[in-house]
């Protein structure tokens, strides 16, 4: 496992890059990115949960998002997931970080979640476990159910809105399966919107060339118009495979391949894993398309039950009662496993309910919460703080007059889709001390709204302030560039301590040769640039690359993760 590295400082304020008619959210507060991993697996110990009955062994990853990481049919000896050999964080998550493997759970918005690579409590409930988090930028309780019903794994889901308004929910199962030439899904449907990476959605016949992802010639997403009761299988040439069932308001089903003629998509595939690795996901969601958002009226509660099992020629998907409706309010056991304080903190705020189910109780509440409790008993925050948002705290931070209140004040008025209140708190912020967090807030909503210069005088203030911060060296190189200003971009490089980051050593390429200094531009290019955080659609490199040696040139294949 590579190491993750540390959450960044600095809070999303732009929204994710989403297609939907409703539901979009107006940022990713009160969330920051997970972007300082490197690219040097060792070895790691990391907690993990295990379920396990004559039939079957189910593993899960409760300090990275819950994910269930493996699914061993014992009776056939045979793991029915793709259990990644590493775990690679790469930049293809809300918050950046992301890896491969498993199945993982999707709540929030269009992407992979923002709680993919954080701690969820566990505990015993029954025979089974139960994971939960508080997802903070819905206020959603996350609550999952996992138990072994002889060779079928039952996965209980529970989401309860404890908002007094309604809110927009997004959720999908992604389910990584081992790709082989002959690997095919099979779903109850004849019909799919197919949406590729020139970002179009198109209704089709889905064929039975279409079932067999290692035929495609790029990566795409099939979102199927399922008929009847919901289910979805990926199986060999046998017609051994695994197949997942769920109750019917997990009415979505997907698939997701990488394609296999371009490099890019191999590329990527050898990015996140071991060179040869190669997977496919199964998907189900609330939605027919991952565009799309249901209202969730406040205080209510949802549930649903998935069930992971191996396929057969002989098996049938068999209709699921709906366990998760049963065990959702029964209490929670022995404690295997805390989450963060982030719940335990809204519950003193009044913001959700203390239940058995899930209790969030003040022994998680750390050194992150403590400032946020200081507000609640004083009024006033005593100092610096990690963001939290949310229509209560908007409230008690209107009356700020300090630094740090006002700074605060700003991230939740642009939270609630105030940007211009936002800015004229963080003005006054820093009419009272030039803070760089504060400064770059004011930088990132003039970016947003298209002034990279002054966006980029901000940045330099900010960065003197805090040379020493990676994640704003790299807005502010970036916004140097944007703003026409090369040659400020690469005095800065020059001036830094370490500037021997992939993407810092991109950004100096990309400086040097619109500042014209193809010399500097050429040695780096030559040098092989390996950039961690490299966006997933991200053409930088290729774009780079082309722009050196002409549009005819060839692209090593290092740096083609070109997916069209």
């Amino acid at each position: 496992m590579a190491d993750p590295g540390p959450v960044s400082p600095l809070p999303i304020l732009r929204p994710p890059p989403v297609r939907a008619a409703y539901g979009v959210p107006f940022s990713l507060l009160p969330y920051g990115r997970r972007d300082g991993y490197g690219r040097h697996p060792v070895e790691r110990e990391i907690p993990s949960i295990v379920l396990e009955n004559k039939h079957l062994r189910a593993e899960f990853l409760p300090s990275l998002g819950g994910r269930l990481w493996s699914l061993v049919d014992k009776s056939a000896g045979r793991e029915l997931l793709f259990r990644n050999p590493v775990i690679q964080p790469a930049n293809l998550a809300l918050r950046d970080a992301w890896f491969a493997g498993g199945v993982e759970w999707n709540l929030g918005t269009t992407g992979h979640w923002p709680l993919t690579c954080e701690p969820l409590h566990a505990v015993r409930v029954g025979e089974g476990i139960r994971m939960y988090e508080y997802e903070r930028m819905r206020g959603l309780i996350l609550q999952i159910d996992a138990r072994l019903a002889a060779d079928v794994l039952l996965v209980g889901i529970t989401l309860r809105n404890p908002q007094p308004h309604e809110v927009p929910v997004y959720w999908w199962s992604n389910i990584a399966i081992p790709e082989t030439p002959a690997t095919r899904v099979l779903v109850p449907a004849s019909k799919a919107d197919h949406y590729g990476y020139a970002q179009e959605l198109t209704t089709i016949p889905f064929t039975q060339d279409d079932s067999v992802p290692a035929r495609w010639r790029t990566a795409a997403d099939y979102f199927f118009h399922v008929e009847g009761q919901p289910w979805i299988a990926a199986v060999d040439e046998s017609g051994y495979g695994l197949l997942h069932v769920s109750t019917d308001r997990l009415s979505g089903r997907k698939l997701f391949g990488w394609g296999s003629s371009g490099p890019g998509g191999a590329h990527w595939q050898d990015w996140l894993s071991e060179p040869g690795s190669r997977y496919l996901e199964i998907q189900a969601g609330l939605a027919r398309t991952q565009f799309e958002h249901l209202p969730m009226p406040a205080g209510a509660t949802w549930t649903w039950t998935e069930a992971y099992g191996p396929c057969e020629p002989s098996r049938t998907a068999a209709v699921l009662p709906d366990h998760a409706e049963e065990w959702a309010d029964l209490p929670a056991g022995e404690v295997l496993h805390q989450g963060s304080g982030w719940g335990a903190l809204d519950r003193h705020a009044g913001g959700i309910p203390e239940l058995a189910a899930t209790p969030f109780p003040d022994t998680t509440l750390g050194p992150e919460q403590r400032p946020w409790l200081g507000l609640l008993a004083t009024g006033r925050l005593p100092g610096e703080a990690s963001c939290v948002v949310g229509p209560g705290w908007l409230r008690l931070l209107e009356d700020a007059e300090d630094r740090h209140g006002l700074y605060h004040l700003g991230l939740n008025r642009w939270a609630s889709g105030d940007p211009a209140g936002a800015v004229r708190a963080w003005e006054r912020s820093l009419d009272r001390h030039r803070d760089p967090l504060t400064l770059r807030a004011v930088a990132e909503a003039s970016r947003i709204h298209g002034d990279d210069a002054a966006a980029a005088v901000l940045l330099l203030e900010a960065h003197a302030l805090a040379p020493g911060l990676h994640p704003l060296t790299v807005e502010t190189l970036t916004t140097l560039i944007a703003a026409d200003r090369p040659g400020d971009a690469l005095n800065l490089i020059d001036s830094l301590r370490s500037p021997d980051h992939g993407r810092i050593r991109l950004l100096e390429a990309q400086a040097a040769l619109k500042a014209g200094d193809r010399d500097r531009a050429g040695r780096l290019l030559e040098g092989h640039l390996t950039v961690p955080d490299l966006r997933e659609g991200e053409d930088s490199l290729d774009e780079l690359w082309f722009a050196y040696h002409g549009a005819d040139a060839e692209l090593p294949a290092a740096y083609d993760f070109r997916m069209s």
